[in-house]
């Protein structure tokens, strides 16, 4: 594999693109690690973002019945469409935020790191049955967060809302080709069962994190303008904050549960 990579770039005289995120992994283990714990078969539908130069795609195309890899580097699709003869692959050229995505069960990536949030937000709006992400290590430990921890974000909560994540193994930056400036992490997304679901007022939301150390009332009076409120509507609703459930706690001390039982509150005196 590590051979493959480096004859590759050698003989196309590649240099990753670091506006695209470009950092490729070279650690043949790490990618049969998460080729098995995607589970896959040639049932399996699979979609990649961000294949590079196919190590990845390669792999995943000897298990599963169809991939789809998602590319916005023209330089990397030519060469993948020149270097594979895959029969069960099939490159999409575009911006994976934009893109329709194709009927797929399962997710295995190594993703572009600037695309970590909107992406992982993107994919929590699909069923899927599983994926296999390989995010910043930082990012990673904010997804895997729990309600009090000092890493515990919108992020954390979001995607505590919709799925079970687990960072399984942490990844040396020495394991990418470029060498990126930080460590990596591989997490396993398992979607929620639909009634385990909490669905939140992602507005709300984003108007408590805005200030994730305050306490609830206090984070929303600050962001009341995200939730649609003039300062002049704020104050006739304000009164009305202290009766909220979980009013004497802080912002990151909240579970989804605690959200939308707020959520419900708000929606039941019109500030909603």
């Amino acid at each position: 594999m590590r051979e493959r990579l480096f004859s590759l770039i050698s003989k196309y005289n590649l240099r990753a693109n670091r506006d695209l995120g470009q950092n490729f992994l070279v650690v043949p283990d790490i990618t049969e690690r998460n080729v098995e714990r995607a589970g896959l078969n040639e049932r399996d539908v699979v979609l990649e973002v961000g294949p590079g130069l196919g190590v990845l795609t390669d792999a995943l195309a000897r298990r599963a019945g169809k991939v789809y890899a998602i590319e916005k580097d023209h330089r990397l699709v030519e060469i993948l469409q020149s270097e594979y003869e895959w029969g069960n692959v099939e490159i999409i050229e575009g911006d994976a935020l934009r893109v329709e995505f194709p009927r797929f069960n399962k997710i295995v990536s190594n993703l572009p790191y600037q695309i970590s949030s909107p992406i992982t937000f993107r994919f929590l709006k699909y069923d899927f049955e599983r994926a296999v992400l390989i995010y910043q290590l930082e990012f990673a430990q904010r997804m895997v967060a729990e309600p009090g921890d000092k890493n515990y974000s919108r992020l954390s909560l979001m995607v505590r809302a919709k799925a079970y994540a687990e960072l399984v193994e942490r990844i040396g930056r020495g394991a990418f080709w470029p060498k990126p400036k930080v460590d990596s992490a591989v997490v396993v997304l398992e979607p929620k069962p639909p009634g385990e679901r909490v669905e939140l007022n992602e507005n709300l939301v984003k108007a408590l994190f805005q200030h994730r150390r305050s306490t609830v009332p206090a984070a929303l009076k600050k962001s009341h303008h995200m939730l649609g409120l003039s300062r002049e509507d704020f104050r006739k609703v304000r009164s009305v904050l202290s009766s909220m459930p979980h009013s004497d706690r802080r912002v990151f001390q909240l579970a989804p549960e605690d959200v939308l039982e707020i959520q419900e509150y708000l929606e039941s005196v019109g500030v909603l």
